[in-house]
């Protein structure tokens, strides 16, 4: 299981974040996810959202720590990108 964190470069809500992904599954992701204790809420389209307090310790249960360019191309390759504004076929 391999799991991946970019740094938390990206602002909202007065914090900073951290996209922690999976080039596998959502299910694997999700599992790695809720065994932090990452609050479902968390989770937006193809990603979990972490905030920058949580970073290390999300790294430190084995995330790997990758650019958000390497973020993205892994989310595509796995074919698991999922973009904002476009309708998922499939997914309930």
């Amino acid at each position: 299981m391999t799991l991946y964190i970019d740094p938390p470069n990206w602002p909202g809500h007065g914090r900073m974040w951290s996209h922690l992904i999976s080039d596998v599954s959502y299910e694997e992701l999700r599992l790695f996810a809720d065994a932090l204790g990452v609050p479902r809420r968390a989770f937006e389209r193809d990603h979990y959202d972490i905030p920058s307090h949580r970073y290390a310790e999300v790294v430190a249960a084995g995330a790997v720590e990758v650019s958000s360019r390497e973020v993205v191309r892994l989310l595509y390759g796995a074919g698991l990108r999922r973009r904002k504004g476009r309708v998922q076929r499939g997914s309930s």
